[in-house]
């Protein structure tokens, strides 16, 4: 099984070198063919060894020794137990839809084979960081996927605002990559090791010790290794304050939108947490701040998703309060809830992403939902994979996002962790405004009105009515849709069976998913359950309201927007944080650059060292040249004074050394 271990990242690398290394001189069928079979090979072996582990193989070993400094071993290693082999799993899975998805919608694009290139060497990153076994391969492939994401946000490079959000993206993660830095750096200095099972091991022996950051005032070395290792989940996950970059990475492709934002990189810093799980349990404060970070992101940005009009904001501003309802499950030890929600909204979500970007194609990349509706009868397959997408990321009984979500709001409920009161209520909101965005996107572009312009015409010569995409498009729809459905049925083995079994850590003191476990009587029992339960009718409510609004009375919106102006000004921009950070961070660094370049370069260096030396020489050299007169008296004259200097030193000279001795 090592052998396959090691195929199924260096397929999706090997496809990825070949259709970059030579996109020049191979045809788009080759690239595209060459990828996907890599990536069809990367999802059969991730098949097998989901399967292997099922039956009790599990694998801990070092592949390759990078460094070895003094006792300390770098190397590079993989870890396989259940935790690992269904992310492999569903990383896999996903991107391989995308690739096929890719064909269709990037058929035109110039870039056809380095876009082939790129998904693919992202997948080969993903994949070695979930099957890490320590942090140095855990920081490479984190890293990876943050430098593959740059080139795929900004893909269309002649784009300004392709440009803007790669940069942007980039430069948020960084801030959230330095803290999570420090959190290894800091794991190395006390445990001597980067290696998991060592430090997991070792862990509890050190959960103790304190550390002075400020002089005086003493932290818990745990508290401060998982809330700087938190930092950097903050940023891949896109969690309140660093959640800014992810709705303007809208800016690439669409199946990219379904590849970062959907299973893969975006849930890397959920993973993280969920295998860092027997350092965060030693850490009530940590898990409180992860807690009240999964609240706040949850909420705020499902009320953002309210007032988008951008087909793919909508879902990605969706993306980002999925991911505040995963970060909730971490900060309540509820680990392999968080896990859960994690595979069934990579379905559902990834259906949402490619079925956007099948309108945006039908639409000639139209993405404005004021200019859509009606489309249901022209896309049956997108509108009903939609729709299907649509009720399981809002959570409705008995699509897959119903289970996994209302259990975490179940674990949240039931933890004592500090904040959890705040998260629940918080919760309780997020599942009202899902309720409603999500049913709002499919009233405003399935149905109503046809607001699209018929009479255009698309860069290809086709007229302007949207029709069906073609089967590479909708097949990964339909493919994805299947699990959208039905995913979570098999919550009663994952989350309150033994399935994690020692890949997962939750201390006693944590008894919340034992509880649930207990009450869980089979999935029937669940669904009824939930049909009684608020967060159920929460969403019914939502969905009702968004009926009413864009189906029974659409003159509506545009009065409601009106009467409470202040508030949807208030969410248009998006909380004042785009601006604050344009103002504050990046005028903030306009004006030191400005200030370095006028007083420090132009001033001190140009002004003093440059051209300042040039002028001292220049009033040398006019000194020098009226004595080089070139009259004999003036150089007998300066000869005779030059004697006398010389003379008076030679005479007061010993005189003045015998006075000062």
């Amino acid at each position: 099984m090592q052998t396959l271990y090691l195929i199924i990242p260096l397929a999706p690398l090997a496809g990825a070198l070949v259709a970059g290394l030579l996109c020049m001189k191979i045809s788009n069928r080759a690239a595209h063919s060459i990828t996907i079979f890599g990536m069809l090979v990367s999802t059969i072996g991730a098949a097998v060894v989901f399967y292997d582990v099922l039956q009790g193989h599990t694998y801990n070993g070092s592949v390759y020794t990078w460094l070895v400094s003094g006792e300390t071993r770098y190397e590079i290693g993989f870890l396989i137990d259940r935790l690992s082999a269904i992310m492999m799993l569903v990383v896999a899975f996903v991107s391989l839809m995308v690739h096929i998805y890719t064909i269709g919608y990037m058929r035109d694009d110039p870039g056809y084979n380095r876009f082939f290139s790129y998904i693919s060497l992202f997948t080969f990153s993903m994949l070695m960081l979930v099957m890490a076994n320590n942090f140095l391969q855990l920081f490479f492939g984190w890293e990876a996927v943050g430098l593959v994401s740059y080139l795929l946000i900004g893909f269309w490079y002649t784009r300004p605002t392709a440009i803007y959000a790669n940069l942007k993206a980039f430069l948020v993660n960084r801030v959230g990559d330095f803290g999570f830095l420090l959190g290894i750096a800091l794991t190395l200095m006390y445990f001597g090791t980067l290696d998991y099972a060592t430090v997991f091991a070792n862990a509890g022996t050190l959960s103790s010790n304190m550390v002075e950051i400020f002089p005086g005032h003493a932290w818990s070395l745990m508290t401060v290794i998982c809330v700087l290792l938190f930092v950097g989940a903050m940023g891949k996950s896109a969690q309140f304050p660093l959640h800014v970059w992810l709705p303007d990475s809208m800016e690439g492709p669409t199946p990219i939108s379904a590849l970062i934002h959907a299973a893969t990189m975006v849930t890397a810093g959920i993973f993280m947490v969920a295998r860092m799980s027997p350092l965060f349990e030693l850490s009530e404060t940590a898990l409180s701040f992860v807690l009240v970070i999964g609240a706040i992101t949850a909420f705020f940005m499902a009320l953002i998703a309210m007032v988008q009009y951008d087909i793919k904001r909508v879902i990605a501003y969706s993306t980002l309060s999925q991911l505040g309802y995963m970060t909730m499950a971490l900060g309540a030890s509820a680990y392999p809830v968080a896990i859960f929600h994690l595979m069934t909204h990579a379905f559902f979500k990834a259906v949402l992403f490619l079925g956007a970007g099948s309108v945006i194609i039908a639409l000639h990349h139209e993405q404005d939902m004021r200019k859509m509706g009606g489309l249901r009868k022209y896309m049956p397959v997108t509108y009903l994979t939609v729709l299907i997408g649509a009720i399981a990321n809002a959570g409705l009984p008995p699509f897959s996002g119903f289970f996994s979500k209302d259990t975490i709001i179940e674990a949240v409920h039931a933890s004592h962790t500090f904040g959890a009161t705040f998260a629940y209520v918080a919760a309780l909101g997020a599942v009202l405004a899902g309720g409603f965005y999500s049913f709002r996107l499919v009233f405003f572009a399935f149905h109503g009105k046809e607001r699209f312009d018929t009479h255009g015409h698309s860069p290809d010569g086709h007229g302007g009515t949207p029709h069906e995409s073609p089967l590479v498009v909708t097949v990964p729809l339909i493919l994805l849709a299947i699990p959208s459905i039905a995913a979570g049925w098999v919550i009663g083995d994952v989350v309150f069976g033994d399935y994690f079994g020692a890949s997962i850590h939750i201390a006693g003191s944590h008894p919340g998913v034992a509880e649930l476990a207990e009450e869980f009587h089979g999935v029937i029992p669940m669904i009824v359950h939930g049909l009684t339960a608020l967060p159920f009718w929460l969403t019914l409510a939502g969905a009702v309201s968004a009926w009413y609004l864009y189906i029974a009375r659409p003159e509506l919106p545009a009065l409601l927007r009106q009467k409470a102006r202040f508030i949807v000004t208030i969410l248009e921009e998006k909380y004042g944080f785009d601006r604050f950070n344009d103002w504050f961070f990046a005028g903030g660094a306009r004006m030191l650059g400005t200030g370095l370049w006028q007083r420090g370069d132009v001033a001190v260096i140009d002004g003093i060292f440059v051209n300042g030396s040039a002028r001292v020489v220049g009033w040398l050299a006019t000194v020098v040249r009226r004595i080089q007169s070139g009259f004999l008296y003036d150089y007998a004259f300066a000869m005779i004074i030059g004697v006398l200097l010389l003379l008076s030193a030679w005479i007061l000279l010993p005189v003045l050394i015998g006075q000062a001795s």
